[in-house]
């Protein structure tokens, strides 16, 4: 009787040891930072994670874990992208936890975040262009993965089978008590497969714009290119937000080289490019085009015009109107109350929140909200929004701001003067049908403020310390003279009090830098093309 329940029993260890592996080479793509802003709709947000919570940074154990520097020469006033992520990837070396980073001299580097070691550096040998601040040349977009327009799930991920971030542990219990590995598995078997939305099976690969405007695909593993690169972009277009989405690469462009700003789409099976320029005014935002769940494209403009595409072929769907302000952010998209809702901000302190189904009315000028101004000195020009939904379904959505807040913008919950710059926090609410946006709370004082990101409701910000002349003449030189050196900030996404900070860690500025994370680590990018990561330790 024995022997055929120890078969059964080693039947469901193999069978859920395999299923591990398998989603191990696909990669937890749900909780996956695969592009800038973490996903499609450029949220900004892993929903959980296994390692941090505002409890565990308050108890001792955050901390600086490495840092690696990746010799990329600078081109201007750019240095790194922000890093793209897999977690629990599987190959002969067995399961490896990368990091993938491209820089301005046309180089990618892969990381094991894990080791904190340089796996591979691929460098894409092209002519150096002559560039300028305003438009860099080289490699300027992020490197990206393939994800899809799904909406991240809201249901806590990590635990039981998923995998890296948590600390190793022994297979062999306490004392009097066994084996611990079987028991947790064979739950997971009798409690059914958790269903997620339907994910494609995804090959393995790196996708990155070089200066001359070629799509290539790497292989995650070593850095080789899976394939001859794809036309794309003009050459020197000075590409932003790359992400590949169900088999489509898109791209922002700017006023650069051959390039008109506008938003690009290339089917890499096919090689069919399609663009959209509009009409009048040039594509702002650090974090490119935002996605909606269904697919459609969502892009803003310094003309005060965002505009919802159609996939694929980038034909205008809507336009919404903000009158003679300028947009300065990308659009962040995200579902409240059944809506599919569309956020920007604009240069005289505003966010503007549109229905995605009605898209600013019958005269393209109705937003469903827009806040009272956030200053008053035309200086809040944030380049990308972020949000977070609490457990209980309290939404938030996020800005950094370089000004100071005006008494007007209606912030009560403050966490001291703020004279330089600050993380700003509003609240989505409905009352009686009617959404809004209400003032929540305001971070510590910041220099130059990056987006933040949000893990499992602790809200992570870095001060740049990055001096803004406010002219694109300025030497790089010189900026980098007159910036300060960065911080990481964990702050409590509720309240906005500082929980963690990095101290005098990080030696150098940010400036094309930014925020990634996940598997319980948290990593940025400096202008000496160091990339520094943070988190609690992990057992080997």
């Amino acid at each position: 009787m024995r022997r055929p329940i120890l078969k059964r029993v080693i039947s469901c260890a193999c069978l859920l040891a395999g299923a591990a592996a398998v989603q191990a080479q696909l990669g937890r793509r749900e909780s996956e930072w695969m592009t800038n802003g973490g996903d499609a709709q450029r949220s900004h947000w892993i929903p959980a994670d296994a390692r941090i919570s505002r409890e565990s940074l308050e108890s001792a154990g955050f901390q600086f874990l490495w840092k690696v520097k990746l010799g990329n020469a600078g081109a201007q006033p750019q240095s790194l992208a922000p890093a793209v992520l897999i977690d629990r990837y599987i190959g002969y070396r067995g399961f490896r936890s990368l990091a993938f980073v491209g820089g301005s001299a046309n180089i990618v580097s892969g990381i094991d975040t894990d080791l904190s070691r340089l796996e591979w550096q691929h460098h894409f040998q092209l002519p150096s262009p002559t560039g300028s601040p305003a438009c860099p040349g080289n490699l300027t977009a992020n490197v990206a993965r393939e994800t899809t327009a799904a909406y991240p799930p809201l249901e806590a991920v990590g635990g039981g089978l998923g995998g890296r971030s948590a600390p190793a542990s022994s297979a062999i219990g306490e004392a009097g008590e066994g084996s611990v590995t079987l028991a947790p598995a064979l739950a997971a078997v009798a409690r059914g497969p958790v269903r997620r939305p339907p994910r494609p099976r995804l090959p393995a690969l790196l996708y990155a714009v070089t200066g001359d405007g070629m799509l290539h695909s790497l292989y995650i593993s070593n850095g080789m290119e899976a394939g001859p690169p794809l036309m794309f972009l003009p050459p020197n277009a000075k590409a932003q937000g790359l992400i590949v989405l169900d088999g489509v690469a898109y791209a922002a462009t700017a006023n650069c080289g051959a390039a008109s700003s506008g938003i690009w789409a290339l089917d890499v099976a096919s090689k069919q490019v399609s663009k959209w320029v509009a009409s009048h005014g040039a594509i702002v935002g650090e974090a490119g085009p935002a996605f909606g769940p269904e697919g459609t494209v969502y892009v803003a403009t310094d003309a005060g015009e965002l505009a919802a595409l159609s996939t694929r072929n980038l034909k205008l769907i809507g336009t919404y109107t903000a009158g003679a302000q300028s947009f300065t952010s990308s659009p962040v998209v995200f579902p409240y109350k059944g809506k599919v809702l569309v956020a920007g901000a604009t240069k005289d302190g505003c966010i503007h929140l549109l229905d995605g189904a009605s898209f600013g009315g019958s005269d393209n000028q109705k937003p469903l909200f827009k806040t009272a101004p956030y200053s008053s000195d035309g200086g809040f020009a944030p380049k990308a929004l972020a949000t977070w939904q609490t457990l209980d379904g309290v939404r938030w959505l996020l800005a950094a701001s370089d000004t100071r807040p005006a008494s007007s913008a209606g912030f009560a919950a403050t966490n001291g003067p703020v004279t330089n710059g600050a993380i700003a926090a509003w609240r989505v609410v409905d009352r009686n049908g009617a959404i809004s946006l209400e003032p929540g709370w305001l971070s510590r004082n910041l220099i130059s403020p990056l987006t933040p990101i949000i893990t499992n409701g602790v809200v992570f910000a870095v001060s740049s310390g990055e001096f803004h002349p406010g002219d694109n003449s300025v030497p790089a030189s010189e900026r980098a003279n007159k910036s300060s050196a960065a911080v990481l900030c964990a702050l409590d996404g509720g309240t906005g009090k500082t929980i963690w900070d990095s101290g005098t860690t990080i030696a150098s500025f940010v400036d094309s830098g930014g925020l990634s994370g996940q598997g319980g680590q948290v990593y940025l990018e400096t202008f000496d093309e160091t990339l520094y990561a943070f988190g609690f330790p992990m057992e080997h």
